[in-house]
């Protein structure tokens, strides 16, 4: 498999991912699943504060959220992604599930969005959920 078109960055915390190369082929393999192109996805990796920052300046929103998508490209998936690893911890307390499970619900949450699934009526993030719980159980790692 050639290299995948994804990457990962840090903004203003301490975080280093683990199994970056196999996140990168389970993301990949997530797209091919749904027949879709992947052609660059660049994750952000930062802090509460730093994505309530974008949130309002780009999007005019003035609450922390986990995950922002900016998709780039409307044909093939291509897009920056910010995840707020705060809110992520927050979150796999408040739904005990651990740290990474967490993290990996969230990663592939932006791909489903961005793949076409959504999750504003209770019945789109019903099968929003159903999906990322499928997504997960296709990794390979852990």
């Amino acid at each position: 498999m050639s290299e995948a078109p994804i990457s990962f960055a840090v903004e203003d915390i301490k975080f280093e991912l683990e199994h970056e190369n196999d996140i990168k082929s389970w993301l990949c393999t997530v797209a091919q699943a749904e027949q879709k192109k992947l052609t660059q996805l660049d994750y952000l990796f930062c802090s509460d504060d730093y994505l309530l920052d974008v949130n309002k300046t780009y999007l005019n929103h003035d609450y922390y959220t986990d995950i922002i998508t900016f998709p780039l490209d409307k044909k093939n998936i291509e897009a920056n992604i910010f995840i707020s690893i705060d809110r992520v911890k927050e979150n796999a307390q408040l739904y005990t599930q651990n740290f990474k499970d967490e993290l990996h619900r969230v990663i592939v949450h932006g791909l489903l969005h961005l793949i076409g699934y959504n999750d504003k009526t209770p019945e789109d993030e019903k099968a929003m959920r159903k999906k990322e719980d499928d997504c997960l159980a296709m990794r390979q790692f852990v």
